[in-house]
């Protein structure tokens, strides 16, 4: 899981100074428009959709552009059509690869996709080829400068989250899905600082990759997260930090 959540914490800290900031709003506005269409406009009986909002919110998003989602997603206003798409396939050395998309365009995703990957070493595959690899979880990973591991894992554990794993530079909380908020209300209110909060699909296992393996992976993550329909990737390599920065 050390993999995912580092290349995952520093896209995270990298896209409050994205200069491709209008990418990263129609991204959140795609996610805020599906999650009021699924679970209604109301963000305190609509969990995803207060995340949605709250993330929004951090990359300071005009208040009207979150309310005109809104309004799209419950078709009071009119807007293109979206459906959630959730692809499978490998990267180089086998490493499992999920891929999240909201599109007005399967067709298109698709090939898109299926090109992203061929060209960066992988390949696309059968849907749940690889998805029984992983366990949707919430995470919250902290600084270690920014909390006392006793604290933080008393905070943790009573709001209910099911582990706190101790990393080089970190702490790593997972909880169920549905403890995610919990968990993230409990520790804000103890104004201690999150690298990173959001509900992950995390690996059971993980491929080790080094060198050449390691960058051609990372260039294939990449290519996927700047494509315009991915709104998450998830994998289960476990690279050096180094390259992984040198990568970010």
């Amino acid at each position: 899981m050390s993999g995912h959540s580092k290349w995952a914490s520093i896209k995270h800290r990298k896209a409050a100074a994205d200069a491709k900031r209008g990418k990263l709003f129609t991204k959140l506005i795609k996610e805020i428009t599906i999650a009021a269409r699924q679970g209604g406009d109301d963000p305190d009986a609509n969990s995803r959709l207060r995340t949605a909002i709250a993330s929004a919110k951090a990359q300071n998003m005009p208040s009207e552009n979150i309310e005109r989602a809104i309004l799209r997603g419950t078709g009071q206003l009119p807007g293109i059509s979206y459906e959630e798409v959730s692809y499978e396939g490998y990267g180089p050395k086998g490493v499992a690869i999920i891929v999240e998309v909201v599109t007005d365009n399967r067709n298109r995703a698709t090939s898109d996709l299926r090109y992203i990957f061929s060209k960066n070493g992988g390949n696309l595959g059968e849907r749940g080829c690889v998805s029984w690899m992983f366990d949707k979880k919430g995470l919250i990973v902290i600084d270690k400068d920014k909390a006392e591991e006793d604290e933080l894992i008393m905070i943790a554990l009573e709001a209910g989250a099911e582990d706190v794993q101790s990393r080089d530079d970190s702490f790593e909380i997972t909880s169920a899905p549905q403890d995610f908020e919990s968990v993230k209300d409990a520790i804000q209110e103890a104004e201690i600082e999150m690298a990173l909060a959001e509900v992950s699909m995390i690996p059971q296992t993980t491929v080790e990759l080094d060198g050449k393996e390691a960058l051609q992976l990372l260039r294939l993550m990449g290519s996927l997260e700047e494509h315009d329909d991915v709104q998450n990737v998830y994998a289960n390599f476990d690279i050096p930090d180094d390259i992984i920065e040198q990568a970010a």
